[in-house]
């Protein structure tokens, strides 16, 4: 498994916190998968940085992805290949961090994203 674990920032954790309040969504992981959705559908690469695991929000792979965590790893190593990195498991371990922290500051940003009818409409809003 290229990653095993998944550990938020204290800041993903307050963005997500928020959102929770806001959708009324009760799991990290259910959000988590939508910011990684939101994030790897940017053409934009996301920018590096170091992002801490210093909050206590940790959950395994195979809990954030659920029974479709083999897609969301084949997802992630296509974006991989297609921004020009490797696929090996600390570079999949550290861009699937910069996908999901981004993605968890997109949605925190939306001031438009005021419940969960909000949250499901995006995709179709942003297709339009």
């Amino acid at each position: 498994m290229a990653i095993d674990y998944i550990r938020l920032s204290q800041q993903g954790k307050d963005q997500l916190t928020k959102l929770k309040r806001y959708t009324g969504i009760e799991h990290w992981n259910v959000l988590c998968r939508w910011a990684f959705c939101l994030s790897v559908s940017e053409p934009s690469v996301p920018p590096d940085a170091k992002i801490p695991a210093d909050s206590n929000v940790e959950m395994t792979w195979k809990v954030f992805g659920g029974r479709h965590h083999e897609i969301y790893l084949a997802l992630l190593k296509e974006r991989c290949l297609r921004d020009g990195f490797d696929t090996d498991p600390e570079t999949l371990n550290h861009q699937f961090r910069l996908h999901l922290h981004r993605g968890v500051s997109y949605l925190a940003g939306n001031r438009n994203l005021r419940d969960i009818s909000k949250l499901v409409a995006m995709p179709l809003d942003e297709a339009a």
